[in-house]
């Protein structure tokens, strides 16, 4: 065991390695992490932890951006993987934000299948890299902010502090037209009441919380309108082909002023609203360290750059 001095007027933390042992009793009887939408990789290199514990034992203002290759150990696939990914597995691509407000058939496709998979996709834990990331920000306190790509929500179920959701959460529902807003839960109970013959079943995942389903099978599903103003109702997340809204884009800049390193978990950096993140890091001439299985849009510009599963390597960060 070793002492830093992370938090700013704070006396020297003490971490020991029991703190492996009391992380991975959150876990377990909750949830057991899952590798069936892992993507193939090595084990992690110890000189790789030690350059990354090197780096990190340095700063005091780390901002962590995290992606979908963050949960999928949590049992949530993400688009891209090679092989386990959503693309890989299905020919099926996510919902267009001006399909889902030009056309009524796409929302109740979107809907319908959003329904039948919200129980499972709102029952996953948080897995050892979110605790992680938690005991980081929450408890050492050298990470100031976390900006994550995910809508799944399972920062916050980690109780992590200083979250800034980039894309939204898909525990929210929103009114296009007027500020009306309703959790999630809320909204599933009104879809179960106006669709009481639609069954829950169990099928195959998608990252943002629906599943696969055919053309027969969403035929007469009901969307309710807004209650306020009768509007269009969506999930509180940034569809592809939408923008990130221009205030949590300024919040993320000014993040990236004030923090010294830059951390990515698991993202590939594909979507430009995370690959600016680290061209903005990369412009200040922050140190930016990159923890992905394959290669990312922005390895050119880390510092350091370790190929590996997140769970094989952020909770020796808190050691």
């Amino acid at each position: 065991m070793f002492i830093r001095p992370f938090k700013r007027d704070a006396p020297a933390l003490l971490v020991t390695p029991r703190y492996f042992d009391l992380i991975t009793d959150k876990i377990s009887g909750r949830q057991q992490s899952s590798t069936s939408f892992v993507p193939k990789h090595l084990p992690v290199k110890e000189e790789d932890i030690d350059k990354l514990d090197r780096l990190i034992s340095v700063s005091r203002n780390i901002l962590i951006l995290t992606g979908a290759g963050i949960s999928t150990e949590s049992g949530i696939p993400d688009y891209r993987s090679e092989g386990v990914g959503l693309y890989a597995r299905s020919t099926n691509r996510p919902v267009q934000y001006r399909d889902f407000l030009k056309s009524e058939g796409v929302r109740k496709r979107y809907w319908a299948r959003n329904y039948v998979g919200w129980p499972r996709f709102s029952s996953f834990s948080p897995n050892l890299t979110h605790l992680s990331v938690c005991k980081l920000v929450n408890d050492i306190g050298i990470a100031r902010c976390v900006v994550t790509q995910n809508v799944d929500g399972l920062h916050t179920k980690a109780k992590t502090k200083n979250v800034i959701e980039l894309h939204g959460s898909a525990f929210r529902v929103v009114c296009l037209s007027c500020d009306f807003k309703i959790e999630r839960h809320a909204f599933q109970n009104l879809l179960a009441q106006l669709n009481p013959d639609v069954k829950i079943i169990d099928q195959m995942m998608r990252p943002d919380g629906d599943v696969e389903m055919t053309q027969d099978q969403v035929e007469g599903f009901n969307i309710p309108s807004c209650p306020s103003c009768a509007g269009l109702l969506k999930p509180d997340i940034v569809f592809f082909g939408d923008n990130v809204p221009k205030d949590r884009v300024e919040e993320v800049r000014n993040e990236v002023k004030l923090c010294d390193t830059l951390l990515v978990l698991g993202s590939s950096l594909t979507v430009f609203s995370a690959y600016r993140i680290v061209l903005q890091a990369a412009d200040l001439h922050k140190p930016i360290a990159i923890v992905n299985i394959g290669d990312t849009r922005g390895d050119q510009h880390a510092l350091i750059k370790v190929s590996a599963k997140c769970g094989d390597v952020i909770p020796h960060l808190c050691r």
